[in-house]
């Protein structure tokens, strides 16, 4: 019961700034121009900052387990090439569909729900976990989106195959969330230092990604629209929430993780799809309507699914 009722006061804040962006739109206080621009401000300036912040202040270097980050690698890499390989009727949600099936809210919902678990001895799983699946996460994001854009699928044959490839590749290197998520690894390996008026104007700016985000999530949310793509959006949720820890929680006992080290894992396969799938998304040409969907779902959802995984893993005594 405190596991579920910390999951709630976790994930209804994230649920009801969503439903308070849309009630902004339905009464004219923001509409859809503010609601691209906040996506645009989040996408390129808050949520690298982020990313960044979170990572360029963790040691990673004092707290290294090969093992574990590369379990966390091949657990991620192995999720995406799967869903990859399923079916959709409507193939113009693929992209939205997979992103949205394998990317955690690892790096903030996560990190909350560990350390109200573990508290500081958990100080080194849940970083090495980020480093283990959030890189790999916005990489394959930016492959995945682009390569199932209009302008790839139209492109894809012909003379301007080549140019096409060039450009994504260009893209993918000038994407805002890599180059948040690489700066920030490369400040912690550097050990360098972070204080003063540059660390209080990141730490402002990051604070806005996540609110800015949802609400604009909500702003751009149809009903109607979510209503069609009810049925691919029931199933990516199972997947995030069950599929994928179902999957892999049993061959992480079976190597030998325990403890606070199931815990960060659970968190990496099971938590919340994050605001910035649907961020990426709509930057990325893509409609988002079925992102915001499954974002809206595993939000609310992930607070009974991870305290059932927690139940179960304490019953049979894992942590």
């Amino acid at each position: 019961m405190q596991n579920l009722i910390f999951s709630l006061n976790a994930t209804l804040p994230v649920f009801s700034l969503m439903i308070l962006g849309y009630f902004f739109r339905r009464t004219g206080l923001v509409d859809d121009n503010a609601a691209l621009w906040m996506n645009h401000f989040v996408f390129r300036a808050a949520l690298p900052l982020l990313l960044f912040k979170d990572l360029a202040t963790q040691d990673f270097a004092g707290t290294w387990d090969a093992s574990f980050v590369f379990f966390c690698f091949g657990a991620t890499a192995l999720s995406i090439g799967m869903i990859s390989f399923l079916i959709l009727r409507d193939k113009s949600m693929r992209g939205e569909f997979i992103q949205a099936s394998y990317r955690s809210s690892a790096a903030i919902l996560g990190m909350a729900f560990i350390n109200n678990i573990y508290g500081d001895q958990a100080a080194g799983m849940g970083p090495l976990m980020v480093i283990g699946s959030v890189p790999l996460y916005n990489i394959f994001a930016a492959i995945v989106l682009t390569l199932t854009s209009e302008d790839f699928t139209s492109e894809k044959t012909g003379p301007g195959l080549g140019r096409l490839i060039r450009r994504t590749l260009k893209e993918i290197i000038k994407n805002p969330l890599l180059i948040g998520v690489f700066a920030g690894l490369a400040w912690s390996l550097l050990r360098l230092p972070m204080s003063g008026v540059p660390a209080t104007v990141t730490d402002s700016l990051a604070a806005l990604a996540t609110p800015l985000g949802l609400m604009a999530m909500g702003a751009s949310f149809r009903p109607g629209k979510a209503m069609e793509d009810l049925r691919p959006a029931l199933a990516a949720a199972f997947i995030k929430l069950f599929g994928l820890a179902a999957l892999f929680l049993p061959l992480a006992l079976h190597l030998g993780f325990a403890g606070e080290q199931v815990v960060a894992i659970l968190v990496m396969l099971g938590s919340a799809t994050t605001v910035s799938c649907y961020v990426m998304a709509k930057n990325m040409g893509h409609e988002g309507t079925l992102t915001s969907v499954v974002v809206m779902i595993t939000t609310f959802g992930c607070s009974f699914s991870l305290t059932f995984w927690l139940f179960l893993l304490k019953t049979l005594g894992v942590i």
